[in-house]
């Protein structure tokens, strides 16, 4: 424990701490602004048009990572702000031209895709996906630039002014038409609403390094598109794969033992997940702008990877410790009776949510590696191998405790796996780096 929190002392003291707690607080704020408006917002729309809007942005989550080919992750990779400026170009192109396809092939197939989904429901909604995608691109070009610039501050107040603007519209416009299509446009149009609040606040730097690139020499699209070939490739689909498998434990469970065991997992991975969403994407953004500026000068990647991962080990292991050792206990608590074995999910899954917490440095460093096939690989495998719990969980045992149980404990030795793998990709390129 001595590493862990020597490394939590080290980084607690840093800009890099500081910058990580401003996009923390930005999400904590756009939560908590959520959070305050459910009560008025569920009681105006009811849980039909909750139902619609559930089944929509499943869709849409699925669909947004490959929206422009996972171009806009490589932003912040370039050395030269005049390449990664001819990155941002290239993804708002190509979210064009994906949302054209995407649109194309939904006005083909889009009765097919809803009745196959079993989400007849939303049909009449199919063409908002395109415009989804779309929005949900120029967000992402906007959100890498600023974290490349390392401007945090921007980010944390555009997702608190987004949230405050899209609930008061959900609850203004509710008042007047309390129905599931007043959600689902509200819900495209907010990515749109970020995009442009991001837009605003990186205007300023964005002109003034256009300008400066005027007088240089540009790298053509087409030999950036190449350089970076492997997120296309590669990082797309493994970000579409990861979508889709957030669904697979609750669909497999609810198919397997019912929708009450579907509700604990939806419960327990809601409450484990919270830190993941409020620190994890935080050490995430200000961690990826870090790890290749260092790159860039030549440090030590391991030391940097393994000094993060020991401060989030640090500041995780008591929260997820607690439910480990009181979970039914806290559940049944806050909850209620009748939630008390969503406590005993929560237990496991706490170890899961651990080692999905910590491993946000690692994965970060996979760009600047130039090992995102081997990610890709990976969340094949481990994909695979965590539905294969899930099953052996329902045939071998019977029990959607042991299903649960099983999940968890492929995946802590999935991302300890990954994990050493991507710190032993960072020590050989350490030793390449000197011999070079």
């Amino acid at each position: 424990m001595a590493l862990p929190r020597r490394a939590f002392d080290r980084l607690w003291r840093s800009r890099f701490a500081r910058n990580v707690a401003v996009v923390a607080s930005g999400t904590a704020g756009a939560q908590a602004i959520t959070i305050a408006f459910a009560p008025l917002i569920t009681r105006i729309y009811g849980p039909e048009a909750f139902g619609l809007l559930g089944t929509f942005m499943a869709i849409v989550a699925v669909a947004i990572p490959v929206a422009a080919l996972a171009y806009p992750i490589a932003i912040v990779l370039p050395r030269e702000d005049r390449d990664a400026l001819g990155l941002v170009r290239l993804s708002a192109i190509l979210s064009f031209g994906v949302a054209l396809l995407a649109a194309a092939l939904l006005a083909f197939g889009g009765d097919w895709l809803t009745v196959t989904l079993g989400a007849e429901s939303v049909a009449g909604y199919l063409f908002l996906i395109p415009v989804a995608m779309l929005f949900a691109a120029w967000m992402q070009i906007a959100q890498q630039w600023l974290i490349r610039k390392k401007q945090f501050g921007v980010v944390a107040r555009s997702a608190v002014a987004h949230s405050l603007i899209l609930n008061s519209a959900k609850s203004g416009i509710g008042w007047l038409h309390p129905v599931g299509a007043v959600l689902i446009v509200l819900a495209t149009l907010g990515h749109a609403l970020h995009a442009a609040l991001l837009f605003i606040g990186a205007r300023r730097r964005y002109q003034a390094e256009a300008a400066e690139g005027v007088d240089g020499s540009h790298t053509p699209l087409r030999e950036l598109a190449h350089r970076h070939r492997d997120f296309p490739l590669y990082r797309a689909p493994q970000n579409f794969i990861n979508a889709a498998s957030q669904s697979l434990p609750v669909l497999m469970l609810a198919a397997f033992f019912g929708p009450v065991a579907a509700g604990f997992y939806t419960l327990a991975k809601m409450v484990m997940g919270m830190p993941t969403t409020l620190i994890g994407k935080a050490v995430n953004d200000v961690f990826y702008p870090r790890i290749t500026e260092a790159a860039h000068n030549g440090e030590n990647l391991p030391r940097h990877i393994v000094q993060a991962t020991g401060a989030l080990l640090a500041i995780g292991i008591v929260p997820f410790g607690l439910v480990v050792v009181f979970g039914p206990w806290f559940f049944g608590l806050v909850f209620g009776v009748d939630w008390v074995m969503a406590g005993e999910y929560a237990r496991w899954l706490a170890l899961f949510f651990l080692f999905n917490f910590i491993n946000k440095p690692a994965v970060a460093a996979v760009p600047v590696l130039g090992i995102q096939r081997g990610l890709l690989v990976y969340e094949l495998f481990s994909t695979g191998a965590k539905a294969l719990g899930l099953v052996v969980g329902f045939y071998w045992f019977g029990s959607d405790l042991w299903a649960v149980a099983l999940f968890s404990v492929i995946g802590v030795l999935a991302y300890s796996a990954m994990m050493l793998w991507i710190l032993s990709h960072a020590m050989r390129w350490r030793t390449d780096a000197k011999t070079s």
